[in-house]
């Protein structure tokens, strides 16, 4: 599915580059692996070859998913209405899928938050970390200009 150089997104880790893809004995049992150097931590992930489907890492969004991500990003609502320990909930949820449609959301509306209140500590670091992730992956994707990575920040 992925090959050595490709940019991904790992759920709750951010981008990274799959280094190689490795045969190791572990525990007696011998599988291949995918080296994956994360970017933001400057961490080293291995994950067995036949579960990186269902580790839900996926590869960098395309500049036409981006598209639609930035009208959702400046138009779409928030949900104000929840008290923060479920926001904060649903909120780790959208970001756990590694989607960048909804890391997007979490990022708009936390935004939007922060410039009415002063966010607790734990949304204040969702919020970091997830804008990070975020412009990590922007950063990577192919066409994509300044102007438009602006727009999330």
């Amino acid at each position: 599915m992925f090959q050595i150089g490709d940019n991904i997104v790992y759920p709750m880790h951010g981008v990274g580059i799959i280094k190689s893809i490795e045969e190791k004995e572990i525990s007696g049992k011998k599988q291949e692996y995918y080296v994956i150097n994360m970017l933001i931590s400057n961490m080293q992930v291995m994950i067995p070859a036949g579960k990186i489907l269902s580790s839900s890492i996926r590869p960098i969004t395309d500049i036409m998913a981006l598209k639609h991500i930035i009208h959702i990003f400046l138009d779409g609502k928030s949900d104000r209405a929840l008290p923060w320990k479920e926001r904060f909930k649903v909120n780790t949820e959208k970001i756990k899928t590694g989607k960048m449609l909804e890391s997007a959301e979490v990022v708009r509306d936390l935004k939007r938050m922060k410039k009415e209140n002063a966010l607790n500590t734990s949304e204040k670091k969702m919020f970091d970390n997830a804008h990070e992730f975020l412009i990590s992956e922007l950063r990577l994707i192919k066409g994509i200009t300044e102007k438009q990575i602006k727009i999330f920040s």
